[in-house]
């Protein structure tokens, strides 16, 4: 347990490619993705498979237990110990649209983002530059299982996924209040493969980097709200995009 609990600090996690994952969704999302080691549960659980593949260990475990294995108030009845399932970053430069975090620091966000990215049916997510670790307690927990679902890179220059993606054949679309493109007007751009680049919940994207981009596309408010958060954004523009390459078929 002492061993376990050394996953909370990254550079511990970084050393033995190992962290923990919490919650019946995520458990058996990484079970389906065959990246659990060991489960561990209380004897009471309802949140547990009945049969674990072979080769995963099973430990009963008390509430005091779980409690030192996770972040969570209130903690979820079961835990896994999973291997890092992050990808090289041609293989998250899959499919039709995909989505580039740049520097995005806020594990909610991030989570939630691959998490969207999921739903959407996004080839891949890069979490480039200075953006938060894939396998932060939280990062994983607001991912709800799709961190395993979706080709995720990690570690990475925010400029060098850029290039690699346009190299890949994929138009860069930078999110940008003043973008020149109208999401609305964008449905011919969006047909074509696409790489959404999402910058820093607070600062937005660095001048140098929005330009690296092929379009810089704006999202209309047409409302009165200020603005929409990096999850809703992203969520609205890899939705864009599945609608646009769907109805070119």
């Amino acid at each position: 347990m002492k061993q376990l609990r050394r996953l909370s600090r990254r550079s511990e996690r970084s050393e033995r490619r190992l962290f923990l994952a919490e919650g019946r969704h995520a458990v058996e999302a990484a079970l389906e993705a065959g990246a659990v080691v060991e489960v561990f549960a209380r004897p009471d659980t309802d949140d547990l498979r009945p049969e674990l593949p072979d080769g995963v260990s099973l430990t009963w475990v008390d509430e005091r237990a779980l409690k030192a294995l996770t972040e969570s108030v209130t903690p979820a009845g079961v835990v896994a110990l999973c291997r890092f399932v992050d990808v090289p970053l041609e293989e998250a430069l899959v499919g039709g649209y995909v989505a580039i975090c740049a520097d995005v620091n806020d594990p909610g966000n991030a989570g939630t983002v691959i998490r969207c990215a999921d739903a959407a049916g996004a080839g891949g997510v890069v979490l480039a530059g200075r953006s938060v670790d894939l396998y932060n307690g939280k990062t994983v927990r607001a991912t709800a299982g799709s961190a395993f679902h979706v080709p995720v890179t990690t570690g990475v220059g925010a400029t060098d996924a850029v290039r690699a993606a346009q190299a890949a054949g994929y138009a860069v679309l930078a999110t940008e209040a003043r973008g020149e493109v109208d999401l609305l007007d964008a449905a011919e751009l969006l047909a074509r493969p696409t790489a959404w680049l999402f910058g820093n919940e607070a600062h937005g994207l660095p001048p140098d980097l929005a330009a690296a981009a092929d379009h810089r596309v704006r999202i209309p408010i047409l409302g009165r709200a200020e603005s929409l958060n990096l999850s809703t954004a992203a969520a609205v523009c890899l939705y864009a995009s599945a609608a646009a390459q769907r109805a070119s078929g």
